[in-house]
């Protein structure tokens, strides 16, 4: 999908993607993660779905700016003001782990705006600071507090990388990642901020939330629980859940699944609805 504007807030440059005709669906992508993560995820379509996605500050083509208080609302909020100046009112909020819990407070946050959720290997379910994301915020003291290489050292030679090195090997890779970034130094403020945030949203917040939704889950994932994926379409009142294959072991057959599992979704709740626009 092509890059269409650089817009922007505050005194962030946030790169926008956004293409496609039909239904609206704003999908963002994970932490650390950027367009094409979500271009690999999600379905082409054939013209019936049209994709915004916003690269969050820091991330892919966008700059940090100099707000030191990085949260899920922070980028929610760039995702909904982009979402205005792009003509779209209301649409299917989703997205990849991160993206998912900006997807989940939308949801909570703006109801009248968004008409459905796609949670795909959500990291967070109601809590702040979810005890799986320990490594992360692990890894963002470690950059704050030593040179950065000695900080890659440290975190290679402890227990939370051993551990993941053979109990999830997708995210042990994906978490080393983390300090071979062009800015991986000034990134480390967004790992802290958004490893320690919540969605905002309680389990009886959830519970009334009125509106289809999809949960995709998969296992041998420490960073993504499938029990996350699990509670939460138990407690969303119409989800539908769906177990793809481990990223860990099959990349290929798991992004495959996750395509199918959203178009059928798309295809069963969203084909040929009227769009609505301001």
């Amino acid at each position: 999908m092509a890059r269409v504007a650089d817009l922007q807030r505050d005194d962030a440059e946030l790169c926008v993607f956004d293409g496609g005709e039909g239904q609206p669906v704003v999908f963002q992508h994970g932490l650390g993660g950027d367009e094409a993560q979500v271009a690999q995820a999600f379905p082409d379509g054939s013209g019936q779905w049209r994709r915004l996605t916003v690269e969050c500050r820091g991330h892919g083509g966008s700059s940090l700016g100099t707000r030191p208080d990085f949260s899920i609302a922070m980028f929610a909020d760039d995702v909904l003001a982009i979402a205005d100046r792009q003509g779209i009112r209301q649409f299917v909020a989703g997205g990849i782990s991160m993206g998912a819990a900006v997807a989940l407070h939308l949801a909570h946050a703006f109801p009248n705006r968004v008409t459905g959720l796609i949670l795909v290997r959500p990291a967070w379910t109601f809590a702040v600071s979810p005890v799986n994301m320990a490594p992360i915020r692990e890894i963002a003291e470690l950059i704050r507090s030593n040179p950065l290489e000695r900080a890659r050292a440290l975190f290679v030679h402890s227990e939370t990388a051993r551990r993941l090195s053979v109990e999830a090997p997708d995210n042990f890779a994906s978490l080393l990642g983390y300090f071979d970034r062009p800015n991986a130094v000034p990134f480390a403020g967004v790992l802290a901020g958004i490893a320690a945030d919540g969605p905002g949203v309680s389990k009886a917040n959830a519970a009334a939330l009125s509106l289809p939704a999809l949960v995709i889950g998969n296992a041998q994932d420490a960073v993504h629980p499938l029990d996350s994926a699990r509670l939460l379409a138990d407690t969303l009142p119409h989800a539908r859940f769906v177990e793809v294959a481990a990223k860990a072991t099959d990349k290929t057959r798991h992004l495959a699944e996750t395509r199918e599992a959203i178009d059928h979704f798309l295809m069963t709740h969203f084909k040929n609805r009227s769009l609505v626009t301001p």
